[in-house]
């Protein structure tokens, strides 16, 4: 089992709107790095729910993959803003996985929160500049905020 953050804005699609749905395709991701590792996800990997573009930024809940290795149904809908006029159902460029709710942590843990508790190399979202919005996170870094995220 891998461990990953993404990142999602509230007023898109947060944490909320996971527990409604419990499920949901984690599209419309183009950032080809951030596809990637959404191509190296596996049912059962674990995901840190992060809500950026809103204060405070921070992790407020656990998702799983339940499903990986799929196309990205918004690469295909030409009504989509994330329609991709290079991809067609022969040769998809886009694959993403969906998310089954977790739960919601009582008290989110900020950014600020992790920038005290860890390093640029322990954990990319507290690089300055890092925007992407799939990221790995190390099992020991993990286990470091699921304690966090438990003492809440």
């Amino acid at each position: 089992m891998n461990y990953w953050l993404m990142k999602s804005e509230p007023d898109v699609y947060g944490i909320a709107d996971l527990k409604r749905d419990r499920t949901t395709v984690w599209d419309g991701v183009r950032n080809y790095q951030a596809r990637n590792f959404l191509r190296e996800m596996q049912p059962g990997d674990r995901v840190f729910y992060y809500h950026s573009n809103t204060t405070p930024l921070g992790i407020v809940g656990l998702a799983e993959v339940a499903e990986a290795g799929i196309n990205d149904p918004s690469q295909f809908d030409v009504t989509s803003k994330y329609y991709d006029p290079k991809s067609s159902s022969t040769a998809p460029r886009w694959q993403t996985v969906t998310v089954r709710f977790d739960q919601m942590f009582t008290k989110i843990i900020t950014l600020e929160t992790l920038r005290q508790t860890f390093t640029p190399e322990e954990l990319l979202v507290v690089r300055q500049g890092n925007r992407l919005s799939v990221i790995p996170v190390p099992g020991s870094v993990a286990e470091r905020i699921l304690a966090i995220a438990q003492a809440s």
